[in-house]
C-alpha cells in the first residue's frame, strides 16, 4: 500500500471496503458502478492487476476509485479539485489506462490532468425508476442458467462492439458470475430468446439494470422494454428499493423506451476513451 498526501492506493479489495465502502454508501445511486465493481473484486471477478484508492481529507474519507484492467478507470463523486492530483499519483504509478468513466463533470476533470489526449467519449445519463409502467409485450421472462452462457456471452461481446464499450474486455468471466447470481433474464417470445437484460443484487437497497441487448433483427418488437421491465420487477421482489440504469445519450430511442417504463433523469455520465 502507497500513502501518498491526498491518495492511498491498495490492491486490497478488504482494506479498500473498509476505508472507501462507507463512504460509497453515502450515495449509492452516484455511486453505483462502483459498488458493484467492488463486489466483484471482493468475490474474484476482477482479478487481473486491481488497484483501488481514496482520498481522505481531515481524517475522512472524501472520493473514492478504482481500475479494474482492461476496464476504464471508476470515479466516483470525487471532489474537483482532488482529481488532478490523483492523475499525478498514477502517472508516478505508471499506471496504464484506456480512459475513464464516471459523471460528466469528475470524467472531464481527470481528462484534463492525464497525460493522454481524449480520442472519443460516450455520454450517458443515469435514470432512476420512479413508478414502474408495464409495457404489452408477447412473451414470456426467464432467469439465464449454465447452458445459457454461450449465447449471453455472444450477446455481451455483440453489445460491447455495438456500444463500443470494454471491446478489449473477456465477457466470459463476467457472463459465468452474473449467471451464477442469477442476474441475467433473457425475454422468450415463441419458446426463444430475443433479447437479454441483466440487474444487479441490490446493494444498500441499489440494483443497477445493464446492460440490456436485443439483435439487430429482432428489434422495435419492444422485447427491449419487455425484459427492462422484467428485470427492473425483479429487482424490486428482490428488496431494491432505488432501481437503477445507464442510456447512451446517442441513442434517443432507448432513452424513451426506459422513460416510458418509469425512469427519471438523475445525471449525466461519460466515458472517455484516451486509446
Amino acid at each position: 500500500m502507497i500513502d501518498g498526501l491526498t491518495w492511498t492506493f491498495t490492491a486490497d479489495a478488504e482494506v479498500y471496503a473498509a476505508a472507501a465502502e462507507p463512504w460509497l454508501l453515502r450515495d449509492p445511486v452516484r455511486n453505483t458502478v462502483l459498488l458493484t465493481v467492488l463486489r466483484g473484486v471482493r468475490s474474484g471477478q476482477f482479478s487481473e492487476d486491481p488497484l483501488m484508492a481514496w482520498r481522505t481529507e481531515g481524517g475522512s474519507v472524501e472520493g473514492a476509485v478504482i481500475h479494474t484492467a482492461p476496464y476504464p478507470l471508476l470515479l466516483g463523486v470525487v471532489p474537483l479539485d482532488a482529481l488532478p492530483s490523483l492523475a499525478t499519483e498514477l502517472i508516478a504509478l505508471g499506471r496504464s489506462l484506456p480512459g475513464v468513466t464516471g459523471p460528466l463533470d469528475q470524467a472531464e476533470a481527470f481528462a484534463r490532468a492525464w497525460w493522454e489526449p481524449e480520442r472519443g467519449r460516450r455520454s450517458e445519463r443515469l435514470y432512476r425508476l420512479g413508478s414502474l409502467v408495464p409495457p404489452s409485450v408477447p412473451g414470456v421472462a426467464r432467469t439465464a442458467v449454465v447452458a445459457d452462457a454461450r449465447l449471453a456471452t455472444q450477446w455481451f461481446r455483440e453489445f460491447q462492439e455495438e456500444a463500443d464499450v470494454d471491446v478489449a474486455a473477456d465477457a466470459t468471466p463476467v457472463v459465468s458470475a452474473r449467471i451464477n447470481r442469477n442476474e441475467l433474464v433473457f425475454w422468450e417470445d415463441g419458446g426463444r430468446p430475443v433479447s437479454l437484460a441483466g440487474v444487479s443484487a441490490p446493494i444498500a437497497g441499489m440494483s443497477r439494470v445493464g446492460p440490456v441487448y436485443t439483435p439487430p433483427a429482432l428489434r422495435r418488437r419492444g422485447y427491449g422494454a419487455a425484459v427492462t421491465h422484467a428485470v427492473t420487477r425483479k429487482a424490486l421482489d428482490e428488496g431494491a428499493t432505488e432501481v437503477l440504469l445507464f442510456a447512451d445519450l446517442a441513442n434517443p430511442r432507448s432513452n424513451s423506451v426506459y422513460q416510458a417504463l418509469g425512469y427519471e433523469r438523475v445525471a449525466d455520465y461519460a466515458s472517455l476513451r484516451f486509446r
